[in-house]
């Protein structure tokens, strides 16, 4: 691993939807690193995809009495990585002490399971501590997408583009403007002021209101929005975690929740986000530069850009390298 951007290094990554790890190693990249990712009664693992004896992708193998068997000599690890079984040596060797996977943290939370290749600043992901309970909770992803994951974040901060890319369904290109707001930091963590946003059908059930928005960035790639209804107590709750495969390509994950409509299938909730993703497809892809800027210069900024330029500005005393410019 080259990687030198040693913030994301120590970043929680989403990696896979909970309900897409099963009994079997499932292949993932991280700042392109390849890892295995496993489940055994134990909880949740990450290995470096690789096994030391000839190469093979350990994602290749399977999960057999908790542990991670390679497929191609059987060679057996257990969930901290050490090599049990070696089926070709003989019963009176002892395995040699090199025999060892690279183990990476891992950890599973809201429904995600999240691998962090350097060391974590906590055992969960930051975003966890703002994640609230008793909404109904919709997740979504991955969402593939060829961008530099800094540019996902900021167009999902960006509030000016809803009434042009999502026109219809996020936004009214006649009701354009933008109030001015202010973003502010609390233990590293950055909020916008309330941003009024009218929109035609804001969550896929058809009904226009005013929204209240209050933005929220975590971490580098890991933000959140609060909509709250002007005229009903409703609040709609949309997190979303990218994870960087490469410089220009990322999986994007998403966790939405609600406090009301209850009873309708998730269904309508995740086909309406695949649409908007589709929308913002076009974007992203093919923004120039592909690298998001840090440089405040190289870009026009409006005062509706305050929370994109307090995005920037955080990304560069964090010394975020990997997808930036």
């Amino acid at each position: 691993m080259t990687i030198q951007d040693k913030t994301l290094l120590d970043e929680w990554h989403p990696v896979l939807l909970s309900s897409a790890l099963t009994d079997r190693p499932v292949p993932v990249v991280v700042l392109g690193e390849k890892v295995a990712v496993f489940r055994t009664s134990d909880g949740v693992h990450a290995f470096k995809d690789l096994c030391i004896h000839r190469g093979v992708p350990l994602s290749l193998g399977k999960v057999k009495s908790d542990e991670l068997v390679c497929a191609y000599h059987g060679w057996s690890y257990n969930g901290c990585g050490t090599c049990t079984r070696i089926p070709s040596l003989p019963a009176n060797r002892a395995i040699p002490s090199k025999a060892k996977a690279f183990v990476y943290a891992c950890v599973e939370a809201h429904g995600f399971v999240w691998v962090c290749l350097g060391q974590p600043e906590g055992p969960m992901p930051k975003v966890s501590a703002y994640i609230p309970e008793g909404f109904k909770e919709v997740w979504m992803g991955p969402y593939t997408l060829q961008a530099a994951g800094p540019r996902i974040i900021e167009n999902f901060l960006d509030v000016s583009h809803l009434m042009f890319v999502h026109e219809g369904l996020l936004g009214d290109s006649d009701y354009a403007e933008i109030g001015d707001y202010q973003v502010h930091e609390e233990d590293g963590v950055l909020t916008s002021e309330e941003i009024v946003v009218y929109q035609p059908d804001p969550d896929g059930t058809g009904r226009g209101v005013h929204s209240r928005y209050v933005y929220e960035v975590y971490g580098p790639l890991s933000v959140a929005f609060t909509k709250r209804d002007r005229d009903t107590d409703h609040i709609f709750r949309l997190f979303l975690m990218v994870l960087p495969e490469s410089e220009q390509r990322s999986q994007a994950f998403m966790l939405k929740q609600r406090n009301y409509a209850y009873e309708e299938p998730d269904d309508i909730f995740i086909q309406f986000q695949d649409l908007l993703i589709e929308q913002d497809r076009e974007m992203v892809e093919n923004q120039k530069p592909e690298l998001l800027p840090l440089d405040l210069q190289a870009e026009l900024h409006l005062n509706t850009d305050r929370l994109s330029i307090a995005y920037r500005k955080r990304l560069r005393e964090l010394g975020v390298t990997f997808g930036t410019a």
